[in-house]
């Protein structure tokens, strides 16, 4: 079946025209592209309707720039929860504009999108190599972070008023939907700013981006959590190991941490909904027959079992319940109730995980993305974020990724691996 609603167009401010600085005979043609399926039973439809199949842009620098280096102004924005390489992106970046192009005058935007307006006080400053030098040694972000939405008009008018030429904005979905009203308001103003996204999630759920930057942080350092987990539920009776890992509306995390730490005897992910009663019965199965359990859970799985509270945070989401706390309280009443005695150790690494310095591999991959970004951004793209496609970079609309999340499919081969490595059965009800 052809998939015509999938237009990869990104949009341009103009024609390039000014021959690029870099010292590099690696440029990359317009023409280059990274297919988006790669079956050929994906691709033959297409070709057989004599029809081009759907691709995104080759990332990468291209040999003729739209802006003039010597007179562009960059600004740099981090929103939205903290995540292992953020700092990594913002030196790349700094970076990469300073030394490729020539770029001189790099602004920090303070605590997110309050940072673009005027009404929070927070006075920009300027990012230069000697003041990002060493900033990747250290979790978090220089610049710090905020939720929820600013008034757009008021952050175009900073820019507008500080000449900058292309805002870079790094965050999950919520910030790309605030880019993505940037850079429609500065289209309806006739503005020649480009807005660049590069997608930040500790949960990997950006869709069309098979990558993001700290999440194998993220995976790597549960296992520490797990491990200790597993200690604990075989070193006593009827041991129980329960760990709480992130991921709101998708469960990358938790399944790869799994696959990660075959210990794992249980994963519960937001994708695929289970019962208290079914959960039990299993869980019970287990320890009358092995005498420990490891259970390794998502933040968002099981809301469902505890009722929505209503309420959301400042950036639109609904406040979840703790599922690691209800199901520890759970399972602790359910076996004292069956005068089953069990011993059970609750962890919850996420502050922990998410506030750390990024490992090498991250790292790497920070300083790709963030080069991409500046790359991206001087060929005079706008209204975009750079993904990760088959192993390439790639530019992608942030209107299509803003639309949809990525999430784990229950009925897929990767969640069929999680489920025969934990030995767990498909259904729990």
């Amino acid at each position: 079946m052809l998939d015509t609603h999938l237009d990869l167009t990104i949009s341009k401010l103009g024609e390039c025209r000014i021959p690029s600085p870099m010292a590099t005979n690696d440029f990359i043609s317009d023409e280059e592209h990274v297919l988006y399926h790669d079956r050929l039973k994906e691709i033959k439809p297409y070709l057989e309707a004599g029809n081009t199949p759907p691709r995104f842009e080759l990332a990468g620098p291209r040999e003729r720039i739209y802006f003039d280096p010597s007179k562009l102004k960059c600004g740099i924005v981090t929103c939205g929860g903290l995540c292992p390489g953020l700092n990594d992106v913002i030196r790349a970046v700094v970076l990469g504009l300073f030394h490729h192009y020539g770029v001189r005058t790099v602004f920090g935007f303070r605590y997110g999108f309050e940072g673009l307006t005027y009404r929070h006080g927070h006075a920009p400053f300027e990012l230069t190599p000697d003041s990002v030098k060493d900033i990747h040694r250290v979790g978090g972000s220089i610049l710090g972070s905020s939720r929820g939405p600013q008034d757009v008009s008021e952050m175009v008018d900073t820019l507008e008023r500080m000449n900058v030429g292309i805002l870079f904005t790094i965050g999950g979905d919520g910030t790309l939907r605030g880019a993505l009203a940037i850079a429609e308001e500065i289209e309806n103003r006739r503005l020649k700013i480009g807005v660049i996204g590069i997608p930040k999630t500790i949960d990997n759920d950006i869709s069309l981006v098979e990558a993001s930057f700290g999440f194998e942080t993220a995976v790597a350092e549960s296992r520490t959590a797990i491990e200790s987990a597993n200690t604990e539920a075989v070193g006593a009776k009827n041991g129980v190991g329960l760990v709480k890992l992130m991921g709101r509306e998708s469960g990358f995390i938790a399944a790869y941490a799994t696959l990660a730490n075959n210990d794992v005897n249980y994963c519960l992910v937001p994708e695929v909904p289970f019962t208290l009663e079914g959960f039990l019965r299993v869980l019970k199965e287990r320890l009358q027959q092995r005498g420990h359990a490891v259970i390794v859970v998502g933040e968002g799985a099981g809301q469902n079992l505890m009722g929505l509270t209503g309420e959301r945070d400042a950036s639109g989401n609904v406040r979840f319940n703790d599922i690691g706390l209800f199901l520890k309280d759970r399972i602790n009443d359910h076996f004292r109730k069956e005068g089953m005695e069990i011993n059970l150790k609750y962890i919850d690494p996420s502050y922990t995980i998410r506030s750390l310095p990024a490992n090498p591999h991250d790292s790497a991959f920070c300083l790709q993305m963030g080069h991409h970004a500046v790359h991206a951004g001087m060929s005079g793209r706008t209204s975009m974020l750079i993904g990760s496609w088959k192993n390439k970079f790639t530019h992608v609309p942030i209107s299509l990724v803003a639309s949809s999340r990525k999430r784990i499919d229950p009925d897929g081969r990767f969640w069929s691996t999680v489920l025969s490595c934990t030995g767990q059965p498909r259904e729990m009800v």
